[in-house]
């Protein structure tokens, strides 16, 4: 449960610590004091929105903290086991700061260790639960009519075994949509595809042969420059005063010195080697020129061999590598004209095999929907007299899909009928905002005490609602309290009154700036307080009987009196 929760430098809060108590707890005051501050704050801890906007005026950064006990709670330990979380002394502490000035940047940590703002909402989702009136309007929603629904009657599961197979069957109709229509293409295009893979084929091109035939080409184009190149380059190497003869000089001269001096032998054997370096150079060049002929023929070969392959890179290259590609796509895509029957057999019969199992799983989980749609609807029904409302009847309408979707074979709508003799309507038809408050009140409460979450906070629950109403959807609060923790935000006494634990907002003046702060209302200040929001004047012994009323019909006795302020 939330034991505490502090707050500082929040829009007019400079410093509150707020202590809550087991069972059911109250907040209220003035309007304007600070109240939705409070729930605000327990949103920021949620993972809601963060903006600068929400620093007090003159701070620099605003953070609220909330210590948390899990106590031996295997679920949620699991839930913050997940995560990394290891409670300290069974206590978790969420903190969030949000930094004045920096687009509403934000920071957060449990148990003092830095994590991400999702982190942080998802570990305090699991430990405290905010109802408020946009979580009310969600209620209307087909959508989440229908979760709720399959939470109720335990078939979450069952509804994400349909939803996964009816995503296969409408991956495996895909599939074979596409397979159809690239089989259809084919055939469209075969003629066209069986000219290109022939085409492609009948060349017999070889990857690298364009650089290969280059080459030829410019050979044989230039034999006869090629041939003066290479004599006059022999020339140079071999005859009476060329390289070779003048090598064959010096090593006859160095041989005579090494003869004298037994230390150039090392120069010798490099000039050795040079002179065989040459030689062999000479005699390679030799071999080249007498290879090199003018072939006009095979020239012509070459040329017409480029021809080909340049007509084919034109149209589908434009490198060879390219053009092979083409011709093998084209024999591939021409293959399914034989033998994508045989593929699209396979996958009909997969797709018949997962169509029978959606229709099964769907079967499953309609029969669920329809067993806890009767017990949700007796559930609504026994609250719905304790909350002035004795003829009210809630139902659950299942329609029946003519196919399955991902959501199952039926919708599911939330209908209510508030009077004798009244046709049951949608929810989001139901008239007065006080009646449809307590209906919503009414599948909250039952559906809050499903879940594992420990504490419930209920804001702006007695909207539309006075009198007596007030007083039974108080006793419906505090009935829930048995179970859970409950905070309740409210403005009417009688709410307040059957609360375990109240707490009084205040707004008032520190330094000269406007700020807020909380108190623990027990005996005699609890009483003013109910006087107050009764609307009399606090001081006068009939509004202060009135208010004695409330209390004496609650069963708890109320707390002791304390102050908590910053």
């Amino acid at each position: 449960m939330l034991t505490e929760l502090r707050i500082r430098d929040l829009a007019i809060i400079k410093d509150v610590k707020l202590s809550l108590a087991p069972g059911f707890n109250v907040l209220t005051g003035e309007t304007g004091a600070g109240k939705s501050i409070i729930v605000g704050a327990l949103g920021l801890l949620l993972g809601e929105r963060a903006s600068a906007d929400l620093v007090r005026s003159g701070a620099t950064r605003a953070r609220v903290e909330a210590a948390f006990e899990v106590g031996n709670s295997r679920e949620l330990i699991a839930t913050l086991d997940a995560r990394g979380i290891e409670p300290e002394e069974g206590t978790v502490i969420l903190s969030r700061e949000v930094v004045s000035g920096a687009g509403g940047r934000s920071r957060a940590w449990i148990n003092g260790s830095p994590v991400t703002t999702t982190v942080l909402g998802e570990v305090a989702r699991a430990l405290v639960n905010l109802h408020g009136q946009h979580e009310s309007q969600t209620l209307l929603e087909a959508r989440v009519q229908r979760d709720l629904l399959d939470a109720f009657g335990n078939a979450v599961n069952d509804a994400e075994h349909v939803r996964t197979t009816f995503a296969a069957l409408e991956s495996l109709r895909q599939e074979i949509e596409t397979l159809e229509t690239r089989r259809r293409d084919a055939e469209r295009r075969a003629d066209y595809l069986r000219h290109v893979a022939d085409e492609i084929e009948a060349a017999r091109l070889v990857p690298g042969e364009s650089e290969t035939l280059d080459e030829q080409a410019r050979r044989l184009t230039h034999v006869e420059e090629l041939r003066r190149h290479i004599a006059a380059t022999i020339g140079a190497l071999d005859g009476p005063d060329a390289a070779l003869a003048r090598l064959a000089q010096a090593r006859r001269d160095l041989n005579a010195a090494g003869r004298l001096d037994g230390s150039l032998g090392s120069v010798q054997e490099q000039l050795d080697a040079a002179t065989y370096a040459i030689d062999e150079l000479r005699r390679e060049l030799e071999h080249y020129d007498a290879g090199i002929t003018a072939d006009p023929e095979r020239l012509r070969d070459v040329e017409q061999r480029r021809d080909v392959i340049f007509r084919l890179a034109r149209k589908y290259g434009p490198t060879i590598e390219q053009v092979l590609a083409t011709g093998s796509d084209a024999r591939a895509e021409l293959s399914l004209v034989d033998t994508a029957h045989l593929d699209l057999a396979e996958l009909r019969g997969r797709e018949q095999e997962v169509e029978r199992d959606l229709a099964t799983a769907a079967g499953v989980l309609s029969g669920k929907r329809q067993e806890s749609a009767k017990r949700l609807a007796a559930a609504v029904d026994a609250q719905l007299p304790g909350l002035g409302m004795a003829d009210g009847r809630f139902s659950v309408l299942l329609v029946r899909r003519q196919a399955v979707a991902a959501d199952g074979a039926e919708d599911v709508a939330f209908q209510v009928a508030l009077n004798v003799g009244h046709d049951a309507r949608p929810l989001a038809r139901v008239a007065s905002g006080g009646e449809l408050s307590r209906v919503m009140l009414a599948l909250t409460t039952i559906l809050a005490r499903l879940g594992s979450v420990p504490t419930l906070v209920f804001d702006e629950v007695d909207s539309g609602i006075g009198g007596r109403v007030a007083l039974q959807v108080g006793d419906t609060l505090r009935g829930v309290a048995s179970e859970h923790q409950v905070l309740a935000i409210t403005h009417l006494p009688q709410i307040a009154s059957r609360a375990h634990n109240h707490i009084v907002v205040e707004k008032g003046a520190q330094a000269g700036t406007t700020t807020a702060d909380v108190r623990v209302a027990a005996d005699d200040e609890r009483v003013a307080e109910l006087a107050r929001m009764l609307g009399g004047d606090a001081d006068r012994d009939v509004s202060r009987a009135h208010a004695r009323e409330l209390l004496a019909a609650v069963d708890a006795p109320p707390t002791r009196s304390r102050r908590q302020r910053a």
